[in-house]
C-alpha cells in the first residue's frame, strides 16, 4: 500500500499485534508519579552545573525562562495527548500533524533524549555508589561496572510488568520527595546570599551574574534538567485505565509539583555552605548540603545512600520511557520492527528496554574511555548535553504539531487554556536553547554524538525503513486525519 511521500505500508495480520500487547494498569497518581519521578533526580544531580555556567542569577533567570516553557509544552501536551491516546507519545503527534517525516524525526529526538537520560543519571549514580563501598566495606569497583549493575537491575524491574513498574515508580518517588523536603526544612535556617552569590565575577560581570549576561544563555541547557522528561506521560496512554481523563490531570499535577520543587532546590542548595561556587562543580551537591545541615558526624556514606533514591527514581521511570518509545516506532516500522515485541506472559517491550540500555551504555563508555579522540571530556555533562539537544527538537516539533492539529476536527477531552500562544512561545524558547547547545565547546563531543545519531536514524529511513511500514494504532489514526487513505 503507497502511503504519503513514497512510504510503503502494510497492514499487519492479528497475529503482529497479538506478539505486542500492553497491559492497562495506570490511574492519575501513577501517571503523576511517572512525570514527577522521571525529573526528581534534576534536583539532586545536573541542575546545579547550571551555577558554573551563569551564576546564581543566571540561572535563575534561566530556570524562569525554562519553567515558562514547559508551562506552554504542558499544557499544550496535556491537550493533545487524551485527543491522541496512543503509546507513540510525541511521534504519535508529529506524524498526524506532518506526516512519516514529521513523526519520525520527532520520535527519533525523543529516543536521543530518552536512552541518554538514564546514561547521565546512572554515571551519577555510579559516583555515589562508588564511594558508598569503599567507605563501608573497602570494594572498589570501576565507574562502568557500577553502570551495568544498576541497568540490570532496573531493566529487570521494568521486564517484569507494568504493575511492579508503576508500584516501585510511586514508591521511589514518593521517597525522593520526602528526602527533599528534609533537605528544604533543614536548610532554611542556614540560607545566606553570602553563599548563593559566592562566585568570583569575570570581568564585566556582578556577583547576581558572574558570567555577565551571557551566563544566563550558558546556563538554559542545565535549568531544563529541573523539568526534562515530564513530557514523557503519553507513552503511558496504552497503559492507562481512562487516559482521556487522567492524563491531563497527571501532567499538570506533575509539572506544578516540578516548578516549586526546582524554586526550593535552587535557592537552598546554593544559597548554604559551601554555596555556589563548589556546588556549581559538584557531582553530588545534595550531599554537600546534607553535610552542612547535619555536620560531620552524620556518615557521608548513609548520606550518599539518601541521595541515591532521587537518582534512582529517575533512572527507573525514563527506562520506562524510552522501553515504551522504541516500542511504538519499531511497532510502526521506523525502527527494525523485531523490538517492538512484548513478552508472552508479562506483556512488556523486554528488547526494547535492552536494547535502549545497551545503547546507552555504549555511549556513556565511549565519551568515559574516549579521550584519544575527544581528549578529557566531564561524561556526565557530555551527556547531559546530548540529552537535552535531542529533548528541545522533540520540543520544538511538539509545539508545531500541537499548532498543526489546533485546526484538525479531533474530539479534545481537555483544551489548553493557553492555546497557539503558550506552544508558539515554548517553542521560540526551546529553539533558542538548542542554539546555545552549540557555544560550551567542553560539550562538542556530543553535538558530534548528535549528528552521528541523527544521520545514521535518517539514513536507515530513507534507505530502508520508509518501504517497510506497519499500519499500527498511530499510523492508521493519522492517515484518517490527513485523508492519507488510498
Amino acid at each position: 500500500m503507497e502511503g504519503p511521500k513514497h512510504v510503503t505500508y502494510t497492514k499487519a495480520d492479528d497475529a503482529y499485534f497479538e506478539q505486542r500487547k500492553l497491559r492497562r494498569f495506570a490511574g492519575v497518581w501513577s501517571l503523576w508519579a511517572l512525570g514527577v519521578g522521571a525529573v526528581i533526580s534534576g534536583d539532586f544531580f545536573g541542575w546545579n552545573f547550571g551555577l558554573e555556567a551563569g551564576g546564581f542569577g543566571g540561572l535563575l533567570v534561566a530556570t524562569v525562562i525554562v519553567a515558562i516553557m514547559y508551562i506552554g509544552m504542558c499544557f499544550s501536551i496535556a491537550e493533545m495527548s487524551p485527543a491522541l491516546p496512543h503509546t507513540g507519545g510525541a511521534y504519535s503527534f508529529g506524524r498526524t500533524a506532518m506526516g512519516p517525516w514529521g513523526g519520525f524525526i520527532t520520535g527519533l529526538a525523543e529516543s536521543m533524549e530518552y536512552i541518554l537520560t538514564p546514561a547521565v543519571i546512572v554515571v551519577g549514580i555510579g559516583g555515589y555508589m562508588g564511594s558508598i563501598a569503599n567507605d563501608m566495606i573497602g570494594l572498589e569497583l570501576s565507574a562502568p561496572i557500577w553502570w551495568a549493575i544498576f541497568y540490570a537491575i532496573f531493566v529487570g524491574m521494568n521486564v517484569l510488568g507494568v504493575e511492579v513498574t508503576f508500584r516501585f515508580t510511586i514508591f521511589i518517588t514518593f521517597l525522593a520527595l520526602a528526602i527533599l523536603l528534609v533537605f528544604w526544612i533543614g536548610a532554611i535556617p542556614h540560607f545566606s546570599w553570602e553563599y548563593a552569590l559566592n562566585i568570583e565575577p569575570e570581568a564585566g560581570g556582578t556577583r547576581w551574574f558572574p558570567r555577565g549576561m551571557w551566563g544566563i544563555s550558558a546556563a538554559l541547557p542545565f535549568a531544563i534538567w529541573f523539568y526534562l522528561a515530564i513530557e514523557q506521560l503519553p507513552l503511558a496512554a496504552e497503559e492507562s485505565h481512562d487516559p482521556k481523563r487522567d492524563m491531563p490531570r497527571g501532567m499538570l499535577w506533575g509539572i506544578g509539583t516540578l516548578i516549586v520543587a526546582s524554586v526550593l532546590t535552587l535557592f537552598l542548595n546554593a544559597g548554604i555552605a559551601p554555596g555556589s561556587a563548589v556546588v556549581g562543580t559538584s557531582d553530588e551537591p545534595l550531599l554537600l548540603a546534607f553535610r552542612t545541615i547535619f555536620g560531620e558526624g552524620v556518615g557521608a556514606s548513609l548520606l550518599a545512600m539518601v541521595a541515591v533514591a532521587g537518582l534512582v527514581a529517575s533512572f527507573h521511570t525514563i527506562i520506562y520511557a524510552y522501553g515504551r518509545n522504541i516500542y511504538s516506532l519499531s511497532r510502526a516500522g521506523y525502527f527494525p520492527k523485531w523490538l517492538s515485541v512484548t513478552h508472552s506472559t508479562r506483556q512488556t517491550p523486554y528488547i526494547a528496554l535492552i536494547a535502549g540500555a545497551l545503547n546507552g551504555y555504549l555511549v556513556a563508555l565511549i565519551i568515559e574511555y574516549g579521550s584519544s579522540f575527544f581528549g578529557r571530556v566531564p561524561v556526565g555533562a557530555v551527556l547531559l548535553n546530548m540529552a537535552v539537544f535531542g529533548a528541545v527538537i522533540a520540543y520544538i516539533m511538539q509545539m508545531i504539531a500541537f499548532v498543526k492539529i489546533r485546526d484538525m476536527d479531533l474530539e479534545r477531552p481537555y483544551v489548553s487554556p493557553l492555546g497557539k500562544p503558550g506552544a508558539i512561545l515554548a517553542g521560540i524558547i526551546a529553539a533558542v536553547t538548542l542554539v546555545f547547545l552549540f557555544v560550551n565547546p567542553d560539550y562538542r563531543p556530543g553535538v558530534y554524538g548528535t549528528a552521528i545519531w541523527f544521520a545514521g536514524g535518517v539514513a536507515y529511513f530513507w534507505l530502508y525503513a520508509r518501504h517497510q511500514m506497519i499500519l499500527s494504532p498511530e499510523e492508521e489514526f493519522a492517515m484518517q486525519h490527513r485523508g492519507e487513505q488510498s
